[in-house]
């Protein structure tokens, strides 16, 4: 019999997250059986702090619940034939070191997946951020070469992929980022503008000067007041692919406008919401397209990588408040 450790959801959030609203418990596992749904043993190896996690808990779990999240797990015991023991997969289960599947609910990572690659890239950006990015792009955003591409939050796990996938399909990008550190990494990445919103003296006024035409695309992974300046400058019969609004997840009173009606109209602007999993039914086309170009060398990565279970809500939280550079991850 196996004890896992478990991060469970204590408290809700009120207002950011505290290291108090979680519990660190034990929990006794069953022997793997034959029949039912005991037949596999899996290990965390690698555990995924996204933003999603901070409105999703309100939403979909409960106070008790152990909190929700991704993990790369290696197999230790199995029960099932399509599952070898040392095997890599990408599962949901949530903030656990070890846990039980009948195998229905796991991913393997890709066969053609290289030793000398990170596996922890599987919950980044060979992972549900890259995936983000791809879709959101492709089918959202709908780039063309020769566009140019605004998002903010780039130095984060989708922010940074967004902008290197774009100039993959050529077009202008510009990014922006929280510090000094992170605009440097997205010049090394390839953004051809990119600047700290922290510190300039006016958003409207460096999103002008970063491109004086205006955006085809907006890739807002942020929301609030950059998405209510960043939507006026939007060429006519741009679109906006709305993908996180993380300035907003931990305010206790919502935020009032600007309004977006009279620039949408005006410029016969497109405004969508999406969330990654519509494309499920396409996921190995993008995986396949991100882990080509990874391996290529056109999309580069960095991880933010926390060591420690017992460390998963300073990961999270830290991750919150911007100081993660890239995906931020927990290794066990």
């Amino acid at each position: 019999m196996v004890t896992a450790k478990v991060w469970v959801l204590k408290k809700h959030f009120e207002g950011f997250p505290k290291t108090s609203d979680f519990d660190l418990k034990k929990i006794e596992l069953p022997n793997l059986k034959d029949g039912g749904k005991c037949k596999l043993l899996l290990e965390s190896v690698f555990l995924s702090v996204d933003p999603y996690m901070r409105p999703y808990s309100r939403r979909d779990m409960k106070e008790g619940d152990i909190m929700i999240g991704t993990q790369v797990a290696r197999i230790v015991e199995s029960k099932n034939p399509a599952f070898t023991v040392g095997a890599f997969v990408v599962a949901r289960s949530g903030w656990r070191t070890h846990f039980i599947s009948d195998g229905k609910d796991l991913q393997l990572l890709p066969s053609s997946w290289p030793e000398s690659l990170p596996k922890s890239l599987a919950l980044g950006t060979v992972g549900m951020p890259g995936l983000t990015a791809y879709f959101g792009l492709l089918e959202v955003c709908r780039m063309k070469p020769g566009e140019t591409v605004l998002v903010n939050a780039a130095a984060g796990a989708v922010g940074s992929v967004v902008g290197q996938l774009a100039k993959i399909g050529g077009c202008k990008v510009v990014g922006c980022a929280g510090s000094d550190e992170k605009v440097a990494y997205l010049k090394k990445i390839g953004f051809d503008e990119a600047f700290n919103y922290k510190t300039v003296t006016s958003l409207d006024e460096a999103l002008r000067k970063a491109s004086p035409d205006g955006y085809d695309c907006f890739f807002d992974n942020v929301g609030g007041e950059f998405a209510s300046i960043a939507i006026n400058q939007m060429k006519k019969y741009g679109r906006i692919a709305v993908c996180g609004a993380i300035s907003q997840y931990n305010d206790s009173v919502p935020q009032k406008g600007p309004y977006v009606q009279v620039p949408m109209i005006f410029k016969e602007l497109r405004m969508e919401g999406f969330i990654v999993t519509r494309w499920n039914n396409r996921r190995e086309e993008g995986l396949k397209a991100l882990l080509k170009w990874v391996l290529e060398g056109k999309v580069k990565c960095h991880e933010q990588v926390t060591e420690g279970f017992e460390n998963m809500p300073i990961a999270f939280i830290g991750m919150l408040k911007g100081e993660n550079l890239g995906k931020a991850i927990v290794k066990i």
